[in-house]
């Protein structure tokens, strides 16, 4: 009997062809499909940011300036010992005739950028940002301004109109208002 007990021993327990159980996944659980899905996702969703941005890049805005070189009518449509603003706004140029000539000044303020007003009664430009002054020639007087407005190069068209080209400018700390496009010799 005892080998009979020894074999029973040795017995295994019956199998079976069923496969064996899988757990499912909880719910929230990440599945190893549910991550690939979102990888793939990932990745689509960053090329096409890389495709966007790349296609931004290649077509740029365009900035539309007014003309850096404008006419501006005929000498003797300003007045002697004048400030001229009617450039103002769209140029941002003021012309100044003086007995002898013309000369264009900028309407940039040297201090932080912004736009000073000419104020006829009192023969300055004044910003209204911080206080800078500048006199009738451009030299700054009062304020914070470190230098005075900029010129711009003025010169007569073949027509004999003013044409003015701010492409070239002129700073008086550098001795440039003395070139010979900074002020244009005009007596007529």
């Amino acid at each position: 009997m005892t080998d009979s007990n020894e074999e029973k021993d040795q017995e295994k327990p019956p199998q079976s062809d069923a496969a064996p159980l899988v757990r499912s996944p909880l719910r929230g659980e990440p599945t190893r499909r549910g991550v690939l899905l979102a990888a793939w996702g990932a990745f689509t969703a960053g090329s096409l940011a890389m495709l966007g941005a790349w296609g931004r890049f290649m077509f740029p805005n365009v900035l539309y300036e007014p003309p850096q070189e404008f006419k501006a009518g005929f000498p003797n449509e300003y007045a002697v010992d004048a400030v001229d603003t009617r450039y103002k706004a769209s140029h941002g140029v003021w012309i100044v005739r003086e007995n002898t000539g013309f000369y264009v000044l900028s309407t940039v303020c040297t201090h932080l950028g912004c736009t000073p007003n000419w104020l006829s009664a009192e023969e300055k430009f004044k910003c209204p940002c911080h206080g800078s002054g500048f006199v009738k020639t451009g030299v700054n007087v009062e304020g914070p301004a470190p230098r005075p407005l900029e010129r711009f190069k003025v010169s007569l068209a073949a027509d004999g109109q003013l044409l003015i080209d701010k492409n070239t400018k002129f700073q008086e700390e550098k001795g440039q208002w003395a070139m010979a496009d900074a002020y244009l010799p005009y007596l007529g």
